[in-house]
């Protein structure tokens, strides 16, 4: 055979072995994009609706009081991170959060635990929110002050970007510390009392499992019944033909 041919064969079959692995995987990875995408998503459109009209009906310096004095909407434009951390570090803060993006979408696709996308959107729609705040609101790009509004006893003014960023790195936090891991796989307390679903086997395999020592056993028997069968039947034939020949030479004598 022309070996020109089987080189293209052996080829093109390696292509298509590789073509069927990439394919779920790169499924896989597009499905995670777009669950990640529309939790970010929510999460930017109600910090962003929340803003904007805590811009237009709030005056600086006037709360409105939810409960009593313990919990009101201020408007603050605060120049730092989350919780008015930082302040007078905005173009900092602004690099450091694209950075955050940046690196949450470039290692989306190797998530494979819900909670662990779940905890990633928040922490993406959170930056993503007040990331808008820094860029386009005065004094300028960058150095866009962001908008809180909502004010709890002691607690520094927030918005809604900041709750999710620490509600999603809370929920990240606990996950590690549970041994959930962001690949789908368990380990400590998690593996020990929540094993994965998928390395347990089904009920049809237990099934299966025993219908298939069955029929071994039948075999085995079978097997063990044909050999004694013949072991008996090669007795009785070596025991006549040895008393065959002890008459034979008797009969001589």
């Amino acid at each position: 055979m022309d070996d020109s041919a089987t080189n293209g064969t052996t080829s093109g079959a390696d292509e298509q072995m590789t073509t069927a692995t990439t394919a779920p995987r790169t499924h896989r990875g597009a499905k995670v994009l777009a669950v990640l995408a529309a939790i970010a998503g929510t999460v930017v459109a109600l910090d962003v609706i929340t803003k904007t009209l805590v811009v237009a009906l709030i005056t600086p310096g006037e709360p409105v009081r939810i409960i009593g004095d313990t919990v009101t909407l201020r408007l603050v434009r605060n120049s730092g991170a989350a919780f008015s951390m930082a302040t007078g570090y905005t173009w900092v803060l602004t690099l450091i959060a694209l950075a955050v993006v940046a690196v949450i979408i470039r290692y989306a696709g190797r998530l494979r635990s819900g909670w662990w996308i779940l905890g990633l959107g928040l922490v993406l729609g959170g930056a993503l929110g007040n990331l808008i705040d820094r860029i386009f609101r005065a004094p300028g790009p960058l150095r866009g002050h962001v908008v809180d509004f909502v004010s709890v006893g002691w607690w520094p003014v927030f918005n809604v970007a900041d709750s999710a960023v620490v509600c999603g790195a809370v929920l990240l936090v606990i996950l590690s510390l549970l041994g959930y891991d962001h690949d789908g796989t368990r380990s400590g307390w998690a593996a020990r009392n929540d094993p994965d679903p998928d390395d347990q086997p089904a009920e049809g395999d237990h099934r299966d499992t025993g219908a298939g020592s069955d029929t071994e056993t039948n075999k085995n028997t079978e097997t063990n019944k044909n050999t004694e069968t013949n072991t008996d039947t090669e007795t009785n034939t070596d025991t006549e033909t040895n008393t065959d020949t002890e008459t034979g030479r008797n009969a001589d004598a």
